[in-house]
């Protein structure tokens, strides 16, 4: 298993999206995120749609959409996700209906992701997020499977905001192996210390969604 003396600090920058989705945030706060980004070396930001567009020359810059719930219509996720792409992100990470999922409803939750991958075309990568803590293992395992299939290219554990939970070991790892590698797998969600990120790494993650990105960093040797 990592640990977090075994990745170094900028390792572990190269997998963080430094995010800001607070609906309370300002044009300056995102601001102040892109500065506090470049300043830690991270690789992206991640801010809500209509925050953009943003100047992050050397950052990806990446997006929701259909959050925190997942409840819009699958044609609203995907005007959603063009129009974040129109305006300059290169990433976008949306929500699936959840509930769908919990029903076994798998046919809704493909035709959700389908639609939002159509909306944007290749112009930019797309993350699905799942909710794991709120899905049973096989449910996660179909999620991801489903996910595939409608090509995204990133499963993503959690949105932070819903009441099951955030990331956990045992969710990224089940998703780790279920997509063997043919897509990412993003952390994200209640990751607060070193040594959580460093357990996740651990299970398969491959990035990190962060608020805290600097507090997660410290405990990472330069």
């Amino acid at each position: 298993m990592a640990s977090s003396t075994s990745l170094t600090r900028a390792e572990v920058a190269a997998m963080i999206d430094h995010t800001l989705l607070a609906p309370e945030a300002s044009a300056a706060d995102v601001d102040a995120l892109i500065e506090d980004a470049r300043a830690m070396g991270v690789l992206a930001v991640c801010v809500s749609p209509s925050m953009l567009p943003v100047r992050a020359p050397g950052l990806v810059v990446a997006t929701v959409a259909g959050f925190p719930s997942g409840k819009h219509h699958s044609l609203v996720k995907g005007a959603e996700a063009r129009l974040a792409v129109d305006q300059g992100a290169a990433e976008v990470d949306m929500v699936i209906d959840v509930g769908a999922a919990r029903a076994g409803d798998f046919t809704a939750v493909l035709a959700d992701i389908v639609t939002v991958r159509e909306a944007i075309g290749d112009r930019a990568l797309l993350k699905v997020i799942i909710e794991s803590a709120a899905l049973p293992d096989d449910a996660i395992v179909q999620a991801c499977r489903v996910a595939e299939r409608a090509g995204a290219d990133f499963v993503k554990t959690s949105t932070g905001y819903h009441p099951a939970g955030g990331a956990s070991a045992h969710a990224v790892r089940l998703m780790a192996e279920t997509v063997d590698g043919r897509l990412g797998v993003k952390a994200s969600g209640g990751i607060r210390t070193a040594e959580a990120a460093a357990e996740l790494i651990a299970a398969g993650a491959t990035r990190l969604g962060l608020s805290k990105s600097r507090e997660v960093l410290d405990g990472f040797p330069s």
